[in-house]
């Protein structure tokens, strides 16, 4: 997990705050390992996001029992059975860590700056728990890296994720005699790539959370990974494509030609097209027909399709 980090500081790759979708062929597959390892029923289950309400930790809440607290709400919406977490505290370099044993006990540490500074808890928590999830299902990435990708979709995918997004924020602050801007962000994603993320489960399950959002770095985030989310469904062959496009899918279907993302085999009178689900992300494959509607198998996403 990223510790939070100002404008020049190092962030969790050792570089100052990232933003545009450096990771996001690693986002896709991480959303196609998910429905490949959960099946669309399942993933389905997570349909409704953690409500703010849940996660809220008052300053006045007892730190370890509040912490606690949070941690069940992660565990129960996860749907993590006989789990318990122990959380605490200290000073460490990242904002979160936690041990991957057989359970069902699990500690949590957390970075001491949560004692005082409570509002991103349970964006930690989510991430941290997500670890637990992932271990208990056998699902993994190689590598720290696209694994801890995998974990940030994973939490945020599921319906947790806007905690993490909400945890980006700018704010002014007081260093000696001098004002500043400090910058605050946690998890391996870009801001953008979890506005993606976010943007994708609202397209697939109709769950908007644009409103819980109290950072107005992480709304606008979100608007920006929104439209990226919605160019996946207006890509040659899905009908929704722009003339544009659709006049180049036509020249390169005559010419068998590979493009940005579709991919074209077999001989001229049975030619076939290959494509990204824009959901799950699985590759499609169709004939060249011309209009027709396709169920994608992985996540049952019904696609229109002018092949």
């Amino acid at each position: 997990m990223a510790e939070p980090v100002e404008p020049g500081v190092a962030a969790a790759d050792g570089g100052p705050i990232v933003h545009g979708f450096p990771h996001l062929e690693t986002v896709r597959a991480a959303l196609t390992a998910l429905y490949r390892r959960l099946s669309a029923d399942g993933v389905e289950r997570f349909a409704a996001s953690v409500h703010p309400e849940l996660v809220d930790f008052p300053d006045d809440e007892d730190l370890y029992l509040g912490a606690q607290r949070v941690a069940r709400v992660m565990v129960q919406h996860f749907r993590l059975p006989e789990a318990r977490m122990v959380v605490g505290f200290r000073d460490m370099v990242h904002a979160g860590n936690v041990e991957l044993a057989a359970g069902p006990e699990y500690f949590i540490e957390l970075h001491a700056r949560f004692r005082t500074d409570r509002r991103d808890v349970g964006a930690a928590l989510a991430h941290e728990v997500m670890h637990v999830w992932l271990h208990r299902l056998g699902l993994e990435f190689p590598g720290t890296r696209d694994n801890e990708i995998l974990t940030d979709t994973a939490a945020t995918y599921l319906g947790a994720g806007w905690l993490l997004l909400d945890a980006y924020r700018e704010e002014a602050a007081i260093r000696g005699e001098r004002l500043m801007m400090s910058a605050y962000k946690l998890g391996y994603l870009t801001p953008e790539e979890f506005g993606y993320v976010i943007a994708k489960r609202a397209l697939a399950f109709g769950d908007d959370i644009e409103p819980w959002f109290r950072s107005a770095q992480a709304r606008d985030a979100y608007r920006a990974g929104l439209a990226r989310a919605q160019l996946d469904l207006r890509r040659p062959p899905l009908a929704a494509a722009g003339w544009a496009a659709r006049r180049r899918y036509a020249k390169d279907r005559r010419a068998v030609a590979s493009g940005p993302d579709y991919a074209f085999d077999g001989p001229p009178s049975a030619l076939r097209v290959s494509f990204p689900c824009p959901t799950c992300h699985q590759r499609i494959r169709l004939p060249c027909r011309g209009r027709v509607r396709a169920r994608c198998t992985l996540c049952h996403t019904l696609l229109d399709c002018d092949t």
